[in-house]
């Protein structure tokens, strides 16, 4: 099984004391499946993404990618994790003001050793970026630089894409596209893909669907 995640809790210290995100939330994912995963806002959904990503740890439980538990990682060997074995899409871009958008998608690719021209070149083509390679990302529009936060992402074909709304500054056809690619990306390398959407149509042709209340799997 490629992710494991069992009995997972996490709470965050607020002014009227602690507040339970997640509940004891069980979900698994193999290579080749993909997982829309819905919800209320609030309801956890990101924060569950973001744990699994090894952006932050649970409070109780266990998350096991190949077999190895992401608390048993330290800083450094999750960012290591994250740079090649899990892509996460994230809801803000997080590109590089100071590089070009060539050498952003590019960027985790290189840095997992994991770099491929033609696979680079195919992304760009197919999100629509290929004459915004030599710009900066302040110099792109929103839904451009979503393009490119997602195509950094695939660059290095990550085995686990955890996507937080990816299409969310999208028109309906672009939002459409990236899902394709995303698709194609799963069954062409066997990887997993797990995304939190809003989008009923978008959920609709993932292979499973989890819905989260107050922390809870519905």
């Amino acid at each position: 099984m490629l992710l494991t995640a069992h009995d997972i809790h996490k709470s965050y210290e607020t002014a009227d004391g602690p507040f339970k995100v997640l509940r004891g939330v069980d979900l698994t994912l193999d290579g080749g499946e993909t997982l829309a995963l819905t919800g209320e806002s609030g309801s956890g959904k990101s924060t569950l993404l973001h744990l699994i990503g090894g952006l932050d740890l649970p409070d109780q439980g266990e998350i096991l990618i190949d077999g190895v538990d992401i608390a048993a990682r330290d800083d450094t060997g999750r960012a290591v994790m994250r740079r090649g074995v899990v892509g996460v899409i994230f809801q803000q871009f997080n590109l590089i003001p100071s590089l070009r958008i060539g050498d952003n998608i590019a960027f985790q690719a290189r840095l997992a050793g994991r770099y491929d021209p033609a696979w680079t070149e195919n992304l760009t083509a197919r999100l629509g970026l290929s004459e915004q390679l030599k710009k900066y990302p302040e110099q792109l529009s929103g839904g451009q630089q979503q393009r490119v936060a997602i195509a950094r992402t695939l660059a290095p074909r990550p085995r686990l894409v955890l996507a937080d709304e990816p299409t969310g500054n999208l028109d309906e056809d672009t939002a459409a596209t990236v899902l394709d690619i995303l698709l194609e990306l799963v069954e062409e390398t066997g990887a997993g893909l797990m995304m939190v959407t809003h989008s009923h149509a978008l959920a609709a042709r993932m292979g499973r669907r989890m819905h989260l209340r107050a922390g809870q799997v519905a």
